[in-house]
């Protein structure tokens, strides 16, 4: 199935690309002050900004299933611009490796398992939540 031709509207584009430099920002911003808060010796504010993407994409998407139909340019903004800008794969996998060429394998496994299982802890929790709130 290709994407039709409104996917690449500029007006969708210009949704992603702002809601993704906002994503960023909020995820450079959470990261630093997570690590501040924590310390570099894990990588907690990737952690955190991992989790609380999954949070929020949990709460985003229930909410817009049982209140709020989410058009074209929302979902654009919020769900594939701010979350995907927030939310970063390629930095968890980053830091497993540096884990890993420290020579800490074991603390790479925990938080690779802690990254996922929590992940989608965290989505099933955003889910629950807006359906105890709007249901």
């Amino acid at each position: 199935m290709s994407p039709s031709p409104s996917q690449f509207a500029p007006q969708v584009l210009a949704a992603v690309a702002v809601g993704g430099a906002g994503g960023a920002v909020c995820r450079y911003v959470l990261s630093v002050l997570v690590t501040r808060l924590f310390g570099h010796g894990f990588p907690w504010g990737t952690l955190a900004v991992n989790l609380l993407g999954a949070l929020l994409m949990g709460m985003l998407i229930e909410a817009a299933a049982l209140r709020w139909s989410l058009g074209p340019l929302p979902r654009a903004l919020l769900v594939v611009g701010f979350l995907g800008g927030f939310t970063t794969f390629s930095t968890l996998s980053l830091d497993m490796v540096t884990l890993i060429e420290r020579q800490q394998v074991v603390l790479a496994v925990v938080y690779a398992t802690v990254s996922v299982g929590l992940g989608v802890a965290a989505l099933f929790g955003g889910l629950s939540l807006v359906r105890w709130l709007l249901g």
